[in-house]
Formats: C-alpha cells, sequence, structure tokens
C-alpha cells in the first residue's frame, strides 16, 4: 500500500523543532507469529510519514529484524528494546500428543515484566506529541494498561487471527446471541486440545483490558472475510467501537529479494512453474521421529517437488547456543531426492518462497500469518493444524474459501499421519485436475487481495480511513 497522504511532517518554527502531532506505539507479544504481523504493519503506518516506535525485548527485536523479509528495510520504525529476566523454559518435547507449544508458556511471564518500561515510555512521547496512538497485541492488555492515566493517548486492540476465527470464539462464549448461517459451524472443530489450561486463563485475562480500547484491528481483508467482519460489527459483540480490517499486513508482491538470496530460492528458480510444493509448520510445531519419518517417505512417494523447512519449534530465546539434536531423516533420503526436492534446516524465507512462479502449494500448520501469506500470493495450501486457532483456520480455508485442502481433521489429532495419506494430498494438490480447480481459486482470490490494497481498492480505501482517524483534528 503506498502512502497517499503526507502527514505529520515535522515542523519547524522560529529555528526549533516542534513536537510531533500524532505517534503510534506498537506493542506485540513476543512470538514470532505475533511480532511478524506487527512490524509488517508498523512499515505500513510509517509509510504515511507517521513515526512508529516498536516496543519489546531485546531478543524479541532482534528476532524479528533477523527474520523479517518481503521488504529491504526498517530504518524508519523507532525500537525500544529492554532486558527481560533470564527464565528456564521447559525443554521442547517433539513426542507430546498435545502440539501446543507450553514451552513458550513464559512468553506471557516476559510480557508482564515489560509494564513498567511501556508505562515510560508512553509517558515520554505524551510530552513531546499532541497525540499518542499505542496498537497492542490482544494479549498485551495488561502491559499497556497505563495509558488510561494519560490524557493524549488512545490505544486500539489488534487481533493477530483471522476475523472468522475471533467471532466464532466470542459467538459461543456469549452464548451465540444471533443467529448465523448454519453452513459455517456445521464442520467447526472444537476447542478441546487447542490451548494449554493455563494460556486459556491468561487469554481470558488479558482480553479484559480491551473494553477500555478505542477500536480494534484485524490483519485480514473483506474481500474474503467481509460476513466475518460484519458479524464482528454487531453492537452485541462490538459495544459500539469502531473496527478496521487492514490486511494483509505483508507486501503483496516482492519487488526484489534480499541479498545474498537463500538457497531455497536459487532452487526454485530451475525448477518449472506451480511445480513446488512447499512443505513448512510454523515456529511453534515440533514432530516426533516417528512422524517426521512418514512425512518424508510420504514427499519421496508423492514424487513432486517439494522444500521441506525441516526444524524443530522456536525456543524462547532462538539466538540461545544450547545444543539442538539434528533431526534424523530415513537413510539416503536427501540423497534420493536432491533431483526433486530440498530440505532446509535453517530460517527460510517463507513470504519470498510464497511469491516464487515455482511454488504451486503449500503444506501448512495453517498459522494466520501463513494464511494470509498463502492467500496474498495465490498459493493453495494443504492444512494439517496443530493448535491454537489452526483448527478454525482450517475451517475458513478448505470449506469456506475452498483454497485448500485438509491432511489431518482436528478430531483426528492425536493419530500418526501415515506417508501414504501424505502421498495421497501432496499428489491430489499438485498433480491432479481437483488440485488446478483449487490453484485457480487461490489465485482468483490473491487477484482480489492484490486488487484492495492498490489505489481505489476497498484495502486501500480503509488504511486511509484509520489513517484519518488516528490524525483527525491535526
Amino acid at each position: 500500500m503506498a502512502p497517499s497522504c503526507n502527514h505529520n511532517q515535522n515542523r519547524v518554527q522560529n529555528g526549533h523543532q516542534l513536537p510531533q502531532e500524532v505517534v503510534v506505539v506498537v506493542v506485540p507479544f513476543p512470538a514470532h507469529g505475533h511480532l511478524n504481523q506487527l512490524l509488517h504493519f508498523s512499515r505500513l503506518i510509517s509509510s504515511y510519514n507517521i513515526p512508529v516506535h516498536y516496543v519489546t525485548t531485546t531478543t524479541h527485536s532482534r528476532q524479528v529484524n533477523f527474520r523479517v523479509h518481503g521488504f529491504k528495510s526498517t530504518n524508519n520504525i523507532h525500537f525500544h528494546e529492554f532486558s527481560t529476566p533470564v527464565s528456564n523454559s521447559p525443554p521442547i518435547n517433539p513426542n507430546s500428543i498435545t502440539k501446543y507449544p507450553s514451552h513458550l508458556q513464559l512468553a506471557s511471564q516476559i510480557s508482564t515484566n515489560l509494564r513498567k518500561p511501556v508505562a515510560n515510555i508512553l509517558d515520554s512521547l505524551s510530552h513531546k506529541n499532541r497525540r499518542i496512538i499505542i496498537i497492542y497485541d490482544s494479549l498485551m492488555g495488561s502491559v499497556v494498561q497505563d495509558y488510561l492515566d494519560i490524557p493524549n493517548a488512545e490505544a486500539y486492540t489488534f487481533h493477530s487471527v483471522s476475523a472468522f476465527t475471533i467471532f466464532m470464539y466470542v459467538w459461543e462464549n456469549m452464548g451465540r446471541p444471533f443467529a448465523i448461517d448454519t453452513d459455517m459451524i456445521k464442520d467447526l472443530p472444537s476447542n478441546e486440545g487447542c490451548f494449554s489450561p493455563e494460556f486459556e486463563k491468561f487469554v481470558k485475562s488479558e482480553h479484559e483490558y480491551s473494553k477500555f480500547s478505542s477500536g480494534k484491528i484485524y490483519n485480514t481483508s473483506r474481500v474474503f472475510e467481509g460476513p466475518f467482519l460484519d458479524y464482528l460489527s454487531k453492537e452485541q459483540i462490538n459495544k459500539g467501537k469502531k473496527q478496521w480490517a487492514l490486511g494483509p499486513f505483508n507486501p503483496v508482491s516482492i519487488s526484489g529479494s534480499i541479498q545474498p538470496r537463500h538457497k531455497s530460492l536459487t532452487w526454485l528458480d530451475k525448477q518449472g512453474p506451480k511445480s513446488v510444493i512447499f512443505v513448512s509448520f510454523g515456529t511453534t510445531t515440533s514432530f516426533s521421529d516417528e512422524q517426521i519419518k512418514e512425512i518424508a517417505i510420504g514427499l519421496e512417494q508423492s514424487q513432486q517437488k517439494f522444500i521441506w523447512v525441516l526444524r524443530d519449534a522456536d525456543k524462547e530465546n532462538v539466538f540461545s547456543k544450547d545444543f539442538t539434536k539434528k533431526i534424523e531423516l530415513p537413510k539416503g533420503f536427501e540423497e534420493r531426492v536432491k533431483e526433486n526436492g530440498l530440505v532446509v534446516r535453517d530460517w527460510a524465507p517463507q513470504l519470498e518462497i510464497l511469491a516464487h512462479t515455482s511454488t504451486g502449494g503449500f503444506l501448512s500448520h495453517c498459522g494466520w500469518n501463513s494464511c494470509m501469506e498463502s492467500i496474498s500470493m495465490g498459493v493453495p495450501l494443504v492444512a494439517w493444524p496443530m493448535h491454537s486457532d489452526q483448527p478454525r483456520n482450517t475451517v475458513l480455508i478448505t470449506k469456506i474459501l475452498k483454497v485448500g485442502s485438509v491432511i489431518k481433521d482436528w478430531a483426528r489429532r492425536d493419530e500418526l499421519v501415515k506417508s501414504s495419506k501424505i502421498e495421497k494430498v501432496v499428489r491430489i494438490l499438485m498433480a491432479s485436475e481437483e488440485g488446478e480447480e483449487i490453484r485457480k481459486r487461490a489465485e482468483e482470490l490473491s487477484f482480489g487481495v492484490k486488487k484492495a490494497v492498490g489505489e481505489g481498492g476497498v484495502t486501500k480505501d480503509e488504511f486511509d480511513s484509520f489513517i484519518a482517524h488516528i490524525t483527525r483534528g491535526i
């Protein structure tokens, strides 16, 4: 989204710099899927010449900047980095039946240590600016609560999940206060097994703070989630607050790769159009050795080209030098598939891989970041949900939008997925008429999203209206 106006330029009078008119403070939850979305959002806001201050821990600031892809510079964003007490997170257990990443539970404890530093930043900025806008992750409400004591501050809650998922969560919790299309809930998976009890309690306590915010922001598009945004805007749910659908936050096209190019992109350059399936399960998934073996055999027997990002879930500190056991593959696997496949064991530039013309499918956990990036780039998904919002994102992607298929139903989440199932689903997506139909729908949806963020598009207009709102009267 290109800036359409020149809000908030620095003013100079009698040789002295006057205060900024408006400044935005962004406070993400310290987990990659949240950090990444709000960094992309910060870039979009700053393109309107509005200063953005991004506040997180030292480790997580380093992490999100190291992994940023899709744009080349964050120089116009001010990073505030704070150290937090060192804590011993439990080890990753790839053999756990429940895939919720309990080893990252301490992220919620880390965030509580940010309350005082954030309050100090808000207080300082409030004296230098006519208005201070706080955009905070819905899991960081307690951290920013002191803005209520600042007369020229207002806050907006950012929801990091789909409008469909957040609507179903709220609607069910409210006792289903109005009727909706029954087709939407016919195959709706339960929330059982999605979260740990501790995290559920944490979410509820943080969401209490949202009642004080001035509005809600979603990383989604009216192009494909219009009905659910309309439901969320109903008085029973929204209580008269403003809401904006401003996504995708990530760039919808890649104008030039970050140098040096990652080896996966160089490998993709040599492949045919739409011929490669990208296999990646995000930053919070670890598999058992047995499941990894089945994935490997399934990919090999499918005889389809693939890039497989094979790495453990993120530790609390992704830069920790703790020993990490190399994930073992079946003997001779990489040698046998070297003509067809590439195994990547480090961080991979997912957005750039999805944007590449050789990528024709995405075997994914269906985290919302991955869904939005895949939709943006017109790449259909094979959904394998693990936890959190992923089972319901899967319903949105496969049953409602019909731009993907399911490899593992949530009701059978405790079962091993056999290589024969993986082979079958990969072949259907990559080498069948059914797969081609899914791909066409994904490409059409991508076209609609790209049109929406362009000049005169519904998303561009909504973003302009958000900027006009936070700069009103100035």
